[in-house]
Parts: C-alpha cells; structure tokens; sequence
C-alpha cells in the first residue's frame, strides 16, 4: 500500500477518462477541468494531410518527406470539429483549463447565502 502510494505521487495524470468525443470536461482522476484539441498536419507545398505525432511534445508529421510531393515543410492546423475522415490524421491534446480563460460554452451560476426566508409574491 504504501509504495503503490509512492509510485502515484510523482506520476501527472494522463487524464485518460475524459472522452475525447466531447469538447471539454472534468477529468474524473484529478477534477481539472480538460479541453480536447484536435491538430493536424498539412504540406506546405501540395497541402496533403499528413499522420500527425507528437514527439518531445511538440506536433510533427509522422515522415519527414511529404508522399505526395516530396516537400519537407509542413503546416500544423487546429481542427475545431474533428469528423470520421480526418481521424486517422488528427492528434489530440488534452489541455488543462485555468480559471481565467472562457470555458466552452456552458453557464455557471451561483446563489448567495441568506438567512432571510424567501418571500412569497401574491398572484391574483
């Protein structure tokens, strides 16, 4: 119990439960709140959709020469809705969101605490 418990300490969560069909979410593990991002790679040259990898964290075509055209530059493109075809070139990033930047689009509200009893409107 005690060395499982070590071993999770210098571990980052991976935030694998968070589904990556949705566009953002609470990770279950660590309860930051996570968005998806989709990024895709495209030759400069010819603009072909290449394998994308992530690699020493950074985003790179899976080969380094286009099969296309042979050209060696290339583009990294953010995909805001990924689809079925673009899938098996896409990568996804699941980044943490800090409480200072625009969550998705969802509505948060909040009620203050009072010790007053509500008051009852009359309707005639």
């Amino acid at each position: 119990m005690f060395l499982s418990n070590l071993l999770k300490l210098n571990r980052k969560c991976r935030h694998d439960h968070v589904t990556p069909d949705k566009n953002c979410g609470y990770c279950p593990d660590c309860g930051k709140f996570i968005r998806n991002e989709w990024y895709i790679t495209r030759c400069k040259c010819c603009g072909v959709k290449l394998k994308t990898i992530i690699k020493n964290g950074e985003i790179l075509p899976q080969h380094r020469y286009c099969s296309n055209c042979g050209g060696e530059s290339f583009c990294v493109e953010k995909v805001e809705q990924i689809n079925f075809i673009d899938i098996n070139f896409a990568v996804l990033i699941k980044r943490i969101v800090e409480n200072n930047e625009i969550i998705c689009s969802t509505t948060r509200c909040w009620q203050e605490k009072t010790y007053e009893p509500p008051k009852l409107t009359v309707q005639y």
